[in-house]
Protein backbone atom coordinates (compact mmCIF):
# COMPACT_ATOMS: atom_id res chain seq x y z
CA UNK A 1 0.00 0.00 0.00
CA UNK A 2 1.41 3.32 -1.09
CA UNK A 3 1.99 5.52 2.50
CA UNK A 4 0.20 9.02 0.41
CA UNK A 5 -3.21 6.36 0.44
CA UNK A 6 -2.12 4.65 3.86
CA UNK A 7 -3.08 7.99 6.00
CA UNK A 8 -5.64 9.06 4.58
CA UNK A 9 -7.53 5.32 5.42
CA UNK A 10 -6.24 5.48 8.93
CA UNK A 11 -7.74 9.16 9.52
CA UNK A 12 -10.91 7.84 8.37
CA UNK A 13 -10.93 4.77 10.39
CA UNK A 14 -10.35 6.93 13.29
CA UNK A 15 -12.47 8.95 12.74
CA UNK A 16 -15.04 6.53 12.31
CA UNK A 17 -14.20 4.77 15.97
CA UNK A 18 -14.63 8.08 17.54
CA UNK A 19 -17.80 8.35 15.97
CA UNK A 20 -18.69 5.35 17.50
CA UNK A 21 -16.98 6.02 20.84
CA UNK A 22 -18.36 5.43 24.47
CA UNK A 23 -18.64 8.76 24.54
CA UNK A 24 -20.91 9.46 21.67
CA UNK A 25 -23.00 6.49 22.58
CA UNK A 26 -23.50 7.96 25.60
CA UNK A 27 -24.28 11.18 24.45
CA UNK A 28 -26.94 9.53 22.06
CA UNK A 29 -28.84 7.78 25.03
CA UNK A 30 -28.71 11.42 27.52
CA UNK A 31 -30.81 13.11 24.33
CA UNK A 32 -33.33 10.19 23.96
CA UNK A 33 -33.97 10.68 28.02
CA UNK A 34 -33.81 14.36 27.46
CA UNK A 35 -36.52 14.24 24.60
CA UNK A 36 -38.52 11.59 27.10
CA UNK A 37 -38.78 14.43 29.28
CA UNK A 38 -40.07 16.80 27.63
CA UNK A 39 -42.55 14.42 25.72
CA UNK A 40 -43.62 13.38 29.05
CA UNK A 41 -44.43 16.93 30.66
CA UNK A 42 -46.24 17.66 27.74
CA UNK A 43 -48.70 15.22 27.23
CA UNK A 44 -49.17 15.92 31.14
CA UNK A 45 -49.90 19.32 30.25
CA UNK A 46 -51.92 18.89 27.43
CA UNK A 47 -53.59 16.33 29.92
CA UNK A 48 -54.41 19.09 32.27
CA UNK A 49 -56.03 21.68 29.48
CA UNK A 50 -58.05 17.91 28.31
CA UNK A 51 -59.85 18.23 31.91
CA UNK A 52 -60.64 22.12 31.86
CA UNK A 53 -57.45 23.45 33.11
CA UNK A 54 -56.28 25.90 30.13
CA UNK A 55 -53.62 27.99 31.48
CA UNK A 56 -50.55 26.18 30.80
CA UNK A 57 -48.76 26.00 27.02
CA UNK A 58 -48.57 22.63 26.12
CA UNK A 59 -45.76 23.17 23.83
CA UNK A 60 -41.67 22.90 24.65
CA UNK A 61 -42.08 26.29 26.39
CA UNK A 62 -44.59 24.99 28.82
CA UNK A 63 -42.92 21.75 29.76
CA UNK A 64 -39.60 24.28 30.57
CA UNK A 65 -41.89 26.92 32.64
CA UNK A 66 -43.11 23.67 34.16
CA UNK A 67 -39.62 22.43 35.16
CA UNK A 68 -38.66 25.72 35.90
CA UNK A 69 -41.26 26.01 39.12
CA UNK A 70 -39.71 22.92 40.50
CA UNK A 71 -36.49 22.70 42.91
CA UNK A 72 -33.53 22.22 40.91
CA UNK A 73 -35.68 23.41 38.17
CA UNK A 74 -32.44 25.16 36.65
CA UNK A 75 -30.32 22.41 36.54
CA UNK A 76 -32.69 20.25 34.93
CA UNK A 77 -32.95 22.35 32.17
CA UNK A 78 -29.41 22.65 31.75
CA UNK A 79 -29.32 19.02 31.99
CA UNK A 80 -31.70 18.72 28.84
CA UNK A 81 -30.02 21.60 27.01
CA UNK A 82 -27.05 19.31 27.26
CA UNK A 83 -28.24 15.96 26.45
CA UNK A 84 -30.42 17.20 23.44
CA UNK A 85 -26.76 18.47 22.38
CA UNK A 86 -25.59 14.75 22.96
CA UNK A 87 -28.34 13.47 20.55
CA UNK A 88 -27.44 16.58 18.21
CA UNK A 89 -23.78 15.08 18.40
CA UNK A 90 -24.71 11.64 17.48
CA UNK A 91 -26.92 12.66 14.58
CA UNK A 92 -23.74 14.73 12.97
CA UNK A 93 -21.64 11.37 13.52
CA UNK A 94 -24.13 9.30 11.75
CA UNK A 95 -24.54 11.86 8.67
CA UNK A 96 -20.68 11.79 8.69
CA UNK A 97 -19.90 7.83 9.34
CA UNK A 98 -23.06 6.26 8.85
CA UNK A 99 -25.59 5.07 11.08
CA UNK A 100 -25.98 1.50 12.94
CA UNK A 101 -27.94 -1.01 10.97
CA UNK A 102 -27.60 -2.64 7.59
CA UNK A 103 -29.18 1.21 5.92
CA UNK A 104 -26.81 3.28 7.93
CA UNK A 105 -24.36 4.57 5.11
CA UNK A 106 -26.78 4.79 2.49
CA UNK A 107 -27.02 8.33 1.06
CA UNK A 108 -30.71 9.43 1.96
CA UNK A 109 -30.32 7.85 5.91
CA UNK A 110 -27.13 10.11 6.09
CA UNK A 111 -29.07 13.08 4.93
CA UNK A 112 -32.31 12.23 7.70
CA UNK A 113 -29.52 12.06 10.23
CA UNK A 114 -28.46 15.56 9.41
CA UNK A 115 -31.62 17.15 9.15
CA UNK A 116 -32.20 15.48 12.53
CA UNK A 117 -28.50 17.28 13.76
CA UNK A 118 -30.15 20.32 12.66
CA UNK A 119 -33.24 19.72 14.38
CA UNK A 120 -31.64 19.11 17.96
CA UNK A 121 -29.08 21.44 17.69
CA UNK A 122 -31.32 24.44 17.36
CA UNK A 123 -33.94 22.85 20.11
CA UNK A 124 -30.93 22.27 22.20
CA UNK A 125 -29.49 26.09 21.67
CA UNK A 126 -33.09 27.08 22.27
CA UNK A 127 -33.38 25.35 25.66
CA UNK A 128 -29.68 26.54 26.62
CA UNK A 129 -31.28 30.28 26.22
CA UNK A 130 -33.52 29.48 28.32
CA UNK A 131 -31.54 28.17 31.15
CA UNK A 132 -29.03 31.48 30.76
CA UNK A 133 -32.29 33.25 31.18
CA UNK A 134 -33.01 34.68 27.61
CA UNK A 135 -36.59 32.72 28.43
CA UNK A 136 -37.99 34.21 24.94
CA UNK A 137 -35.73 32.48 23.45
CA UNK A 138 -36.64 29.19 25.02
CA UNK A 139 -39.96 29.11 25.99
CA UNK A 140 -42.06 31.59 23.76
CA UNK A 141 -45.38 29.94 22.30
CA UNK A 142 -44.90 27.87 19.85
CA UNK A 143 -48.21 29.44 18.54
CA UNK A 144 -46.95 32.83 17.96
CA UNK A 145 -43.43 31.60 17.03
CA UNK A 146 -45.42 29.58 13.86
CA UNK A 147 -47.30 32.51 12.87
CA UNK A 148 -44.72 34.68 12.86
CA UNK A 149 -42.50 32.23 11.06
CA UNK A 150 -44.99 31.74 8.44
CA UNK A 151 -46.18 35.69 8.04
CA UNK A 152 -42.52 35.98 7.27
CA UNK A 153 -42.40 33.67 4.26
CA UNK A 154 -45.55 34.31 3.09
CA UNK A 155 -44.27 37.88 2.45
CA UNK A 156 -41.13 36.53 0.40
CA UNK A 157 -42.20 35.81 -3.41
CA UNK A 158 -43.84 32.28 -4.08
CA UNK A 159 -44.35 32.48 -0.10
CA UNK A 160 -47.92 30.91 -0.39
CA UNK A 161 -46.31 27.92 -2.33
CA UNK A 162 -43.52 27.90 -0.05
CA UNK A 163 -45.73 27.68 3.00
CA UNK A 164 -48.00 25.06 1.66
CA UNK A 165 -45.23 23.14 0.49
CA UNK A 166 -43.58 23.30 4.45
CA UNK A 167 -47.30 21.90 5.22
CA UNK A 168 -47.50 19.72 3.17
CA UNK A 169 -43.86 18.24 3.96
CA UNK A 170 -45.06 18.34 7.90
CA UNK A 171 -47.98 16.57 7.48
CA UNK A 172 -46.48 13.71 5.08
CA UNK A 173 -43.75 13.45 7.57
CA UNK A 174 -46.87 12.88 10.71
CA UNK A 175 -48.30 10.24 8.50
CA UNK A 176 -44.81 9.06 8.10
CA UNK A 177 -44.06 9.11 11.92
CA UNK A 178 -47.21 7.00 12.35
CA UNK A 179 -47.66 3.91 9.77
CA UNK A 180 -43.68 3.20 10.86
CA UNK A 181 -45.21 3.27 14.47
CA UNK A 182 -47.87 0.82 13.56
CA UNK A 183 -45.12 -1.26 11.56
CA UNK A 184 -43.24 -1.66 14.64
CA UNK A 185 -40.40 -0.13 12.46
CA UNK A 186 -38.46 0.91 15.67
CA UNK A 187 -37.50 -3.04 15.97
CA UNK A 188 -34.82 -2.68 13.93
CA UNK A 189 -33.44 -0.03 15.80
CA UNK A 190 -33.78 -2.03 18.71
CA UNK A 191 -31.84 -4.76 20.99
CA UNK A 192 -34.75 -6.52 21.87
CA UNK A 193 -32.16 -9.90 22.87
CA UNK A 194 -32.13 -8.88 26.54
CA UNK A 195 -35.57 -7.97 26.63
CA UNK A 196 -38.16 -10.40 28.29
CA UNK A 197 -41.11 -11.46 26.62
CA UNK A 198 -43.40 -8.90 29.07
CA UNK A 199 -41.47 -5.96 28.57
CA UNK A 200 -40.85 -6.32 24.56
CA UNK A 201 -44.93 -6.13 24.79
CA UNK A 202 -44.76 -3.08 26.74
CA UNK A 203 -42.34 -1.14 24.40
CA UNK A 204 -44.41 -2.39 21.58
CA UNK A 205 -47.28 -0.79 23.15
CA UNK A 206 -45.64 2.00 24.34
CA UNK A 207 -43.61 2.72 21.02
CA UNK A 208 -47.06 2.36 18.84
CA UNK A 209 -49.38 4.33 20.87
CA UNK A 210 -46.31 7.12 21.24
CA UNK A 211 -45.46 7.38 17.59
CA UNK A 212 -49.23 7.32 16.77
CA UNK A 213 -50.08 10.15 18.78
CA UNK A 214 -46.66 12.07 17.92
CA UNK A 215 -47.62 11.53 14.01
CA UNK A 216 -51.24 12.91 14.10
CA UNK A 217 -49.86 15.93 15.95
CA UNK A 218 -47.78 16.57 13.02
CA UNK A 219 -50.11 16.08 10.85
CA UNK A 220 -52.50 18.22 11.89
CA UNK A 221 -49.87 20.85 12.22
CA UNK A 222 -49.00 20.69 8.72
CA UNK A 223 -52.56 21.00 7.47
CA UNK A 224 -53.07 23.98 9.41
CA UNK A 225 -50.01 25.30 7.59
CA UNK A 226 -51.69 24.51 4.25
CA UNK A 227 -54.69 26.31 5.11
CA UNK A 228 -52.41 29.67 6.65
CA UNK A 229 -50.91 29.04 3.07
CA UNK A 230 -54.12 28.97 1.20
CA UNK A 231 -55.94 31.38 3.27
CA UNK A 232 -53.04 33.89 2.54
CA UNK A 233 -53.70 34.25 6.67
CA UNK A 234 -50.48 33.04 9.14
CA UNK A 235 -52.92 33.16 11.88
CA UNK A 236 -53.92 29.78 10.48
CA UNK A 237 -51.00 28.30 11.04
CA UNK A 238 -50.67 26.55 15.01
CA UNK A 239 -48.02 25.59 17.01
CA UNK A 240 -48.24 22.48 19.23
CA UNK A 241 -50.10 23.80 22.07
CA UNK A 242 -53.27 25.45 19.61
CA UNK A 243 -52.39 22.08 17.60
CA UNK A 244 -53.60 20.21 20.89
CA UNK A 245 -56.34 21.90 21.65
CA UNK A 246 -57.76 22.06 18.36
CA UNK A 247 -58.43 18.51 18.58
CA UNK A 248 -60.99 18.91 21.67
CA UNK A 249 -62.72 21.19 18.92
CA UNK A 250 -64.10 17.78 17.09
CA UNK A 251 -67.02 15.77 18.00
CA UNK A 252 -64.84 13.39 20.19
CA UNK A 253 -64.41 16.66 21.76
CA UNK A 254 -61.96 16.31 24.89
CA UNK A 255 -61.44 13.00 24.94
CA UNK A 256 -59.37 13.03 21.90
CA UNK A 257 -57.15 15.30 23.52
CA UNK A 258 -56.69 13.63 26.05
CA UNK A 259 -55.96 10.33 24.16
CA UNK A 260 -53.43 12.37 22.42
CA UNK A 261 -51.99 13.59 25.48
CA UNK A 262 -51.31 9.92 26.90
CA UNK A 263 -50.28 8.91 23.65
CA UNK A 264 -47.12 11.73 23.61
CA UNK A 265 -46.74 10.92 28.06
CA UNK A 266 -46.22 7.16 26.55
CA UNK A 267 -43.84 8.50 23.54
CA UNK A 268 -41.63 9.94 26.49
CA UNK A 269 -41.72 6.58 28.08
CA UNK A 270 -41.04 5.36 24.70
CA UNK A 271 -37.92 7.38 24.43
CA UNK A 272 -36.13 5.97 27.92
CA UNK A 273 -36.41 2.76 26.72
CA UNK A 274 -34.82 3.88 23.44
CA UNK A 275 -31.91 5.27 25.79
CA UNK A 276 -31.22 2.02 27.32
CA UNK A 277 -32.47 -0.66 24.18
CA UNK A 278 -31.61 1.31 21.20
CA UNK A 279 -28.62 0.32 18.93
CA UNK A 280 -26.55 3.26 18.69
Amino acid sequence: MHPTTAVPRIGRGTAQRAARSSAVRVAARGGFVARGVIYLLVGVLALRIAFGDSGEQADRGGALAELAARPFGHVLIWALGVGLAGMALWRLSEAGFGAAGPDGRKAGTRLLSFARFVFYAVVSLSVMSFAAGEKGSGSGASDQQSRDATAQVLGLPGGPWLVGAAGVGIAVAGVWIAVRAALRKFHRHLDRSGMSPRLRRGVDVLGISGGLARGGVFAAAGVFVVKAAVAYDPDRAKGMDDTLRSFADTSAGPWLLAAIAAGLALFGLFSFTMARWRNV
